[in-house]
C-alpha cells in the first residue's frame, strides 16, 4: 500500500472540508493512490500545466478521513480583467468530476466550493461532471462521452469495432502507413505542427504552443502520457496526444493533414494507440467530449465499439443565485472570422484569448 501524505498543515478549512493547493503539497499524488476512478486530471502535474501556462489559482476542496482522501473537487480560480473572475472544474479539461474514496463523501464539497466562490467574487462556479453529487444542479450544457474497455485480447478488441473501421484499418495497413510513438518535446512539436493546420480548418486558434510544451515536460516526462503519430512516405499526415493515470487513459488532441483523409490514418492511429494504452497497463480508454452537433466525430468514436454516454455541465451564477444555461459554441459567427486569418496570426490570437476563454 502506499504510504500517505501528511495533511497540509496550512491548508484553508471550510467547515469540514479543506481548501488545498496541490502544487504546494509535494504528497498530493499520494493521496489519490486510494481513490480508483482518478485520472490524469485531478493529479499536480496537470494543475501544473494549467497555473504554468495560463497562471489559473488552484483550490482543490477535500475531505480527509484520518490521512487518507476521502473526496476531492478540483477548481481553477480564472481571473481575467476582461471576462472576470470564475472557479472552473477544470479550465481544458473535458470532464473532472469530484472524487471519492469514501461512498458518499462529496456532497459537502460543493457548497464549500460555492461558499468559496461568493467571498472571491466568482461570477459563476462550472463543474463538469458527477452533478449528481451537487444537491440541486441542472446542466447548463452538455456533450457526448465515450469510452472502450480495454484488454490483452487484441482480436477481442478489434472484433468490436464496426465494419466500417476495420476495413478503414485494415486499408491503411495496406497502404504502408506507419505509426510511431514518442513522448519527447520534439514529438509534441511535430503533432503541435497538424494541430495548427486542424485548429484552422476548423475556424479556431490553436492553444499557445508553451502549453504543449508544459504537457510533455509535466506530464510526458513521468511517463503519463504519449504522442502517436501515423507517416505515409517519409511525412507525418496524422497525430494525437494520449494521456494517462490510475485506470484510464484519454484520448486528449487529434489533427491530422484533410488532404491524406482517403489513406485512413486516424483509423489505424487509434487501433495502435488502443493496444499500446492496454500494454502499459490501462483498462479503459476515453475519447473526451464531443459536441452533440458533430456527427461525424461521433460516428468515428461509436465505430471502436465505444460505449455512449452524457457528460454534463452545470454552472451556478453567482449573481442570480440559480444555475444556468450556457451554449456548446461548436459552430458560429467567429469560426468563419478566423478561418480567414493567416496561421501565424491566428496562433497570435490563441496566446492571447486563452487565458480569458477558459
Amino acid at each position: 500500500m502506499t504510504a500517505m501524505a501528511a495533511l497540509p498543515e496550512a491548508a484553508v478549512e471550510i467547515g469540514p472540508v479543506r481548501l488545498v493547493n496541490p502544487l504546494e503539497h509535494p504528497g498530493w499524488d499520494a493521496w489519490l493512490e486510494n481513490v480508483p476512478e482518478r485520472s490524469i486530471f485531478h493529479s499536480s502535474a496537470w494543475a501544473r500545466v494549467l497555473h504554468e501556462t495560463y497562471g489559473h489559482r488552484p483550490c482543490y476542496f477535500c475531505r480527509f478521513a484520518g490521512e487518507r482522501l476521502a473526496a476531492m473537487l478540483p477548481v481553477m480560480e480564472v481571473a481575467s480583467p476582461l471576462t472576470g473572475r470564475r472557479g472552473v472544474s477544470l479550465p481544458f479539461t473535458d470532464f473532472s468530476p469530484a472524487l471519492e474514496g469514501q461512498p458518499g463523501a462529496a456532497g459537502e464539497l460543493y457548497p464549500a466550493a460555492v461558499e468559496h466562490g461568493r467571498v472571491r467574487r466568482w461570477k459563476y462556479l462550472e463543474c463538469r461532471g458527477s452533478l449528481e453529487k451537487w444537491t440541486g444542479a441542472r446542466p447548463s450544457v452538455a456533450f457526448y462521452g465515450h469510452a472502450v474497455e480495454l484488454g490483452p485480447d487484441a482480436e477481442a478488441m478489434f472484433g468490436r469495432f464496426g465494419s466500417a473501421m476495420r476495413r478503414g484499418i485494415r486499408k491503411a495497413e495496406r497502404d504502408g502507413i506507419q505509426i510511431e510513438f514518442g513522448a519527447s518535446v520534439e514529438a509534441m512539436r511535430a503533432y503541435y505542427a497538424l494541430h495548427c493546420g486542424t485548429r484552422h480548418r476548423h475556424g479556431l486558434p490553436p492553444q499557445p504552443w508553451r502549453f504543449f510544451e508544459a504537457i510533455a515536460r509535466l506530464v510526458f516526462a513521468p511517463g503519463h502520457g504519449f504522442v502517436a503519430t501515423a507517416r505515409f512516405e517519409g511525412r507525418t499526415i496524422a497525430a494525437a496526444v494520449f494521456l494517462g493515470r490510475g485506470r484510464q487513459a484519454l484520448y486528449k488532441f487529434g489533427a491530422s493533414d484533410y488532404s491524406q483523409q482517403h489513406l485512413r490514418p486516424n483509423n489505424l492511429l487509434m487501433w495502435e494507440a488502443m493496444k499500446r494504452c492496454s500494454a502499459m497497463g490501462f483498462e479503459i480508454l476515453q475519447f473526451g467530449r464531443t459536441s452533440m452537433a458533430n456527427e461525424g466525430l461521433r460516428r468515428f468514436k461509436l465505430g471502436f465499439g465505444a460505449r455512449e454516454e452524457t457528460l454534463e455541465y452545470a454552472r451556478h451564477d453567482f449573481r442570480r443565485q440559480a444555475f444556468v444555461s450556457s451554449p456548446d459554441r461548436a459552430e458560429g459567427w467567429a469560426n468563419s472570422a478566423f478561418r480567414l486569418l493567416p496561421t501565424p496570426l491566428l496562433r497570435l490570437a490563441g496566446q492571447i484569448l486563452y487565458p480569458h476563454a477558459s
